[in-house]
C-alpha cells in the first residue's frame, strides 16, 4: 500500500482568478513580498499495487482521466510506500 499525495494547479499560462483575489488580499492586510499565487486542489489517497511502477502508473491514470484537466491544469504527486504495522 502506499500513501498518495496530488496536488494540481493551474498552468502558469492559465488565468487564476481566485489567486488573484487572494493575492489582492493578502496585500490589503499589509503583507508585503507575496507575488505569484496560485489557487488549486489536493488530494490524498492510500492506492494499492504490487510495486511504485505500478502505483505510479495508476495515479497518473486517475490524474489525467479524473482529478486534473490536463488543458488547463497541472499536476504533480508524491508516492510514499506504508510501513507494514
Amino acid at each position: 500500500m502506499y500513501n498518495v499525495q496530488v496536488h494540481v494547479t493551474y498552468k502558469d499560462s492559465v488565468l487564476d482568478p481566485q489567486g488573484q483575489a487572494v493575492q489582492g488580499a493578502v496585500a490589503r492586510l499589509g503583507f508585503e513580498g507575496v507575488d505569484h499565487m496560485r489557487i488549486g486542489k489536493f488530494f490524498e489517497m492510500q492506492v494499492a499495487g504490487s510495486d511504485q511502477a505500478a502505483v505510479t502508473e495508476k495515479v497518473e491514470a486517475i490524474c489525467d482521466q479524473l482529478l486534473a484537466n490536463p488543458n488547463m491544469e497541472q499536476y504533480r504527486y508524491d508516492i510514499q510506500s506504508m510501513e507494514a504495522e
